[in-house]
């Protein structure tokens, strides 16, 4: 089928930076070589031109190619923090999680669940149920898409609340031995010891003897000794 959309991106296609992608990300899927401010700008105009209801059924479709500038055009439609309605846009999102198989996308996708999760903290319940998933990335997705609950210097009762909620998933797959597991523990942690030190080491006193060494050395990089 004829998509203007895709053929925005096949047309700035660049098959030797596609080689050089697909090395990279070594994940076997199409590359187009199309570098990422390159699709922003895409995204950036096409968030201008559609509806919310027109952008999910371009996403969906976009997604559905497993062409991977198609894939990342897709996650930067639903970037922005308003969109309403957004039950359609987390429905997708969700319907994502199961094709995760790269830190790349995952985490692009994952940025675009922050604002649907900052916008109703109640999915925190549905993000819950990804953390007893047989699929690594979409466990490891309940840490990246939950990052903004570190990011509160004066957190009210309900974020201080939904913070330690998350640090106990966390702490639930510190013995999940997985490299990208250990990184997404590391990194919640690393991101929270900037607003709330006492909390990571707290943590660390608590399972870092437990965690990866180069996951713990990277969860206190930030703490003041």
């Amino acid at each position: 089928m004829h998509d203007p959309y895709l053929d925005q991106i096949r047309q700035l296609a660049d098959p030797e930076r596609a080689k050089g992608m697909a090395a990279y990300h070594k994940v076997a899927r199409q590359y187009l070589g199309v570098a990422n401010p390159v699709i922003n700008d895409l995204a950036r105009d096409w968030r201008r031109e559609l509806d919310v209801p027109a952008r999910v059924e371009l996403a969906a479709s976009l997604w559905d190619t497993d062409i991977f500038e198609a894939r990342l055009a897709a996650t930067k439609l639903f970037i922005q923090a308003r969109i309403r309605p957004d039950d359609g846009v987390w429905a997708l999102i969700q319907s994502w999680l199961g094709d995760f198989d790269s830190w790349a996308l995952a985490d692009h996708a994952c940025m675009a669940a922050q604002k649907r999760l900052v916008a109703d903290p109640t999915r925190l319940d549905q993000v819950e149920v990804w953390t007893t998933s047989d699929h690594m990335w979409t466990r490891r997705a309940a840490l990246v898409a939950t990052l903004p609950w570190t990011k509160q210097n004066h957190p009210k009762p309900d974020e201080l609340a939904a913070r330690d909620r998350i640090l106990g998933w966390a702490a639930g797959y510190v013995p999940d031995r997985d490299w990208f597991i250990q990184k997404a523990i590391a990194w919640w942690l690393r991101d929270l010891s900037k607003h709330d030190p006492d909390r990571v080491r707290d943590f660390l006193a608590q399972h870092g003897d437990a965690m990866k060494p180069f996951a713990r050395k990277e969860a206190a990089r930030l703490l003041q000794s």
